[in-house]
């Protein structure tokens, strides 16, 4: 992920002891004593990530705690984005002085069935990405690249997008995405300047698909 944000944002990926790691008591608390062994190590490597990476930005220790939609609560001054599917876990933040907002996705590189395709692409999506070269499963790409403009869009507006309101061009020689919001949904937006625009970054390396995007000071 480092190579895909620029140097004012801090980026963190897990190693094996993060995964099981020691968890602030009001992050514990979140949790939830019931939660399954899967959750419990993802949820713990992106909040000891997170915290390294507030470290590192010379922010002081704090617990990390879930709002009612399970997005992450960054404390005042930071902006923050956490990924994690199986076996890959990263944080990523930069001081809401310098970056709007941040986003990043992590995707094992795997085909989509027909069903999930149709519900993540639109009609002029699947017409571009026939035209791409062969030996990537770009729909994943296109996947990943949506859950990453909605990670930027969300902190900003306060609501989230249907994988239908971003429509996705890739660039593969470039290793890069542009994400154009649904007009209707950008006038809708209760906040000043919403974004209508996302450009990120992409890269397809072995079975793990990462992308990545911030939302620059206007």
């Amino acid at each position: 992920m480092r190579d895909l944000l620029p140097p004012t944002v801090v980026v963190v990926e897990a190693g094996p002891p993060d995964w099981v790691g020691d968890l602030l008591p009001e992050e514990a608390a979140g949790l939830g004593e019931r939660a399954v062994e899967s959750r419990r190590r993802d949820f713990t490597a992106g909040r000891v990530c997170a915290r390294r990476a507030m470290a590192a930005l010379g922010m002081p220790a704090a617990p990390l705690v879930a709002a009612g939609d399970r997005s992450p609560v960054w404390p005042a001054g930071v902006v923050g984005t956490i990924t994690h599917t199986r076996g890959y876990c990263a944080a990523a933040v930069a001081r809401r002085t310098e970056v709007r907002s941040v986003g990043m996705d992590a995707e094992r590189h795997k085909e989509l069935s027909p069903g999930v395709r149709r519900l993540i692409l639109r009609p002029e999506e699947e017409e571009r990405l026939a035209r791409l070269p062969g030996g990537v499963g770009w729909p994943v790409v296109v996947f990943s690249a949506k859950e990453t403009v909605y990670k930027v869009w969300h902190p900003v507006v306060g609501s989230w997008l249907d994988f239908q309101d971003a429509a996705v061009d890739l660039d593969p020689d470039a290793g890069t995405f542009t994400a154009r919001i649904n007009p209707e949904r950008v006038a809708a937006a209760a906040v000043a300047d919403p974004p209508s625009v996302v450009t990120g970054r992409f890269v397809v390396a072995g079975d793990l698909v990462r992308t990545a995007a911030v939302l620059p000071l206007r």
